[in-house]
């Protein structure tokens, strides 16, 4: 009982310390507050583009891969240069679709544009669209699915007919009374009859997502103005286990179809879905620890201004302490009553710096088209910090004012 009571008034003093003392509470906590706000909001940050990223590779799956000539990872290292391999053809593409047995999907695609324009009587869009030529399988092994309309028939795509499967950004564009299906489009200088439309992939999306539009590849090879293009294969295995030896098989038969000796080394990519994902989690990983080194560092500013401040208000109540001494008050009493306060001071400005960092956080996640995060788990790694920086900034302090000598504390001043 005797302990619950000493707690009780050391915080009972703890708080009419702090209230009576506003200016330099609030400059304390101040300070507390921009080392846990600058913690809390790099790492909501993080935390929210990590959510985001998780989000958008979800809907590819981890049984698909892609075999192109040039290498799709993000350019970090290596002074961001890529290794370029000769163009895939059309002839070689399509010899690897037809000759591959193994019970996968395989599309066949020809990136013709990312900045293409699209038209709708007098109206046109911003020229952001993706522009794509492929089968009837792009859906499945890009992550796609129907809204309204239907896919490729065999008859449109082996006659290149100018038909077109557009993205709901293009749908909310130009019909948003009207149904998009059987309306003429024009995509560049080129006329297309829309047959269906690709559902929402929602704001959390990498590549082209809402703003896709895709068309038979061979139309697509008869549009494209780029002399030697390279096309991309598209492979999903029927499950994430196969996905090994599927790859095994498609290296095997690609390299027959290049026509590559057993001497010769492969002169094309396979990327696996998930490799773009896991160098972007490496990427994350090291924002992560950056992000929380720059807030450490931000934290151990805050510490030795908390310390400095404790100090000051050490020396100004000399003679409180003095007082509170003669009364009966021994040196642990002291001790406890100016950690208390340093820790009571340091929550205060957690509080405030998580509230802060959470909204500073969440709008550099919403600004990049993410969703709303609250990062629980740094919400009470900050606070403990708070309660941790309290007690070692807080320390010194405490000790200082236990030892001073009540006699020389009420003489003081």
């Amino acid at each position: 009982m005797p302990v619950k009571t000493t707690y009780k008034e050391n915080i009972a003093i703890a708080l009419n310390s702090i209230k009576g003392n506003r200016l330099r509470t609030a400059l304390t906590a101040l300070i507390i507050a921009i080392g846990i706000m600058a913690l809390v909001g790099i790492l909501t940050a993080i935390e929210g583009i990590k959510q985001q990223t998780t989000e958008a590779f979800a809907g590819l799956g981890a049984n698909s891969f892609t075999i192109e000539n040039q290498g799709s990872d993000l350019g970090f290292g290596n002074g961001g240069h890529r290794k370029i391999f000769p163009p895939i053809t059309y002839e070689q593409a399509t010899r690897f679709k037809e000759t591959f047995k193994l019970p996968a999907l395989v599309s066949v695609n020809l990136d013709l544009s990312g900045t293409a324009v699209v038209k709708y009587g007098n109206k046109k869009s911003n020229p952001n669209i993706s522009y794509t030529g492929t089968n009837e399988n792009y859906l499945m092994t890009s992550g796609y699915k129907l809204a309204s309309g239907r896919n490729f028939s065999s008859a449109e795509l082996d006659q290149a007919q100018s038909v077109v499967i557009v993205g709901d950004e293009i749908k909310k564009r130009f019909f948003k009374t009207v149904d998009p299906v059987n309306q003429s489009i024009f995509i560049g200088n080129n006329r297309f009859r829309i047959i269906g439309v690709f559902a929402t992939k929602g704001s959390s999306n990498i590549g082209p997502g809402d703003r896709n539009c895709i068309i038979p590849v061979l139309r697509a090879k008869q549009i494209d103005t780029v002399s030697n293009p390279s096309f991309t294969i598209s492979i999903m295995a029927n499950s994430p286990t196969a996905v090994n030896a599927t790859i095994d098989e498609a290296t095997s038969l690609f390299r027959n179809v290049r026509d590559l000796r057993v001497s010769n080394d492969n002169n094309f990519n396979i990327n696996r879905s998930d490799s773009i994902e896991k160098q972007l989690s490496g990427q994350i990983q090291g924002m992560t620890i950056g992000g929380m080194a720059i807030a450490f560092i931000t934290l151990i500013g805050a510490s030795i201004g908390l310390m400095n401040i404790m100090l000051v208000s050490v020396t100004e109540r000399t003679r409180e302490i003095g007082v509170r001494k003669a009364i009966g008050a021994t040196p642990a009493i002291i001790r406890k009553q100016f950690l208390i306060e340093a820790i009571v001071i340091c929550l205060i400005g957690g509080i405030l710096g998580v509230f802060f960092g959470i909204l500073i956080g969440n709008l550099i996640v919403l600004l990049t088209k993410g969703s709303f995060v609250i990062p629980w788990l740094w919400i009470v790694v900050a606070l403990i910090v708070c309660t941790v920086i309290g007690l070692l900034s807080g320390f010194y302090p405490a000790k200082k004012a236990s030892k001073l000598d009540p006699v020389e504390a009420l003489r003081y001043e």
